[in-house]
């Protein structure tokens, strides 16, 4: 991607000699998410974007010694593994989780990717899975075993699993408590899933797309509401006079932010993973304080890779968490094409095939 363009170009770039702790992966497959969206603007151009990647290692780093070549991985984000959050076992807070996924360089400054001899933004979230080899860290990466299509794989190392890992993991929702779901794309039609699998109810849906909210209703909403047409938190508080457990709020939208406050009952949580761009009025401080409740940000699903995917991966293979359904499959040539598709909303977890 350069500047003055959104669309994505295919070129040949050269990739940097492999550091002691890295690999070089060929690519399978790759998911596509809002952050690679995001990612357009967050990158320097030129830029070589992708973060849910998954391949066949084919070298590696001389002091590697988990992984070997002809390993098949899941490529997750970066960590450092040294400051003390990632010492603790929660990498997913790494200290340096914005530079180490969001810079596009190594942590030390260095590039991964050159074009025509000039460094460019690569080692996106460690990776830069939009292309037909990638570098990643040993560290990142998740060994899997079996027979799995590349693209149930490249579906799970962002979205899905920072949709599922907020409601398992960070909020922790148990059987017989209420949820609702604010956007149900991607992250939030996991979440959906995931408060089904733990005995939630009622799980309430909301969104502005009608497609995207039978989708929900199919995989263990039992409620939608359509917060384009419908007064939302009147809706809400006619399913649950008293408020909600938890409400999740994926959308990063000021109004809905408000609205997943408001619709908790006394002593709720409200997990977001997703910011408003601008600063959240101190109403919103008032409406918390009034209610007990309690608003966290969620980090990737407070998710530790190595574990929770294989735990993902589990749970599909027993018809418990049947997130195929949201996979959309793609030629990488048609790379432009499924980043339309998923802004439209016309596909809610796109998946581009480098085979």
């Amino acid at each position: 991607m350069h500047d003055g363009d959104d669309d994505f170009r295919f070129e040949t770039v050269e990739l940097d000699d492999l550091r002691s702790d890295e690999v070089l992966i060929r690519m399978e497959a790759s998911g596509i998410c809002y952050t690679d969206v995001e990612g357009k603007n967050m990158l320097a151009r030129p830029a070589v974007l992708g973060h849910e990647g998954t391949g066949i290692i084919e070298k590696t780093g001389s002091d590697t010694s988990r992984l070997k070549i002809g390993d098949r991985v899941v490529m997750a984000f970066g960590w450092c593994g040294d400051c003390p959050n990632c010492v603790s076992g929660k990498i997913y807070i790494c200290d340096h989780n914005i530079a180490i996924n969001f810079d596009g360089k190594r942590l030390d400054g260095s590039s991964t990717i050159k074009l025509n001899g000039q460094a460019i933004s690569g080692a996106f979230f460690q990776q830069s899975s939009f292309a037909s080899k990638s570098i990643c860290l040993e560290r990142d990466l998740v060994k899997v075993s079996g027979k799995h299509a590349p693209e149930m794989l490249a579906a799970l190392p962002c979205g899905v699993m920072t949709g599922a890992g907020a409601i398992l993991n960070s909020l922790k929702v148990q059987a017989g408590e209420s949820l609702v779901v604010f956007g149900v794309g991607a992250v939030g039609q996991s979440a959906v899933m995931a408060g089904k699998l733990v005995g939630a109810y009622p799980i309430i849906a909301v969104d502005i797309n009608d497609n995207r909210l039978e989708m929900a209703k199919t995989l263990g909403a039992s409620h939608t509401i359509n917060s384009a047409k419908e007064d939302m938190l009147r809706r809400i508080k006619d399913i649950l006079p008293r408020g909600s457990h938890f409400s999740f709020d994926t959308t990063g939208n000021e109004k809905i932010l408000n609205t997943a406050i408001d619709c908790l009952a006394m002593g709720g949580h409200c997990g977001i993973v997703n910011a408003p761009d601008n600063e959240i009025p101190i109403l919103a401080t008032n409406r918390l304080f009034s209610r007990a409740a309690h608003l966290r940000s969620i980090y990737l699903g407070s998710s530790v890779p190595g574990r929770f995917i294989p735990k993902l991966i589990r749970l599909n293979q027993e018809g418990l968490f049947p997130y195929e359904r949201l996979i959309t499959t793609y030629k990488f040539e048609d790379i432009n094409l499924a980043m339309s598709d998923l802004i439209s909303g016309k596909s809610i977890k796109p998946v581009l095939e480098m085979l």
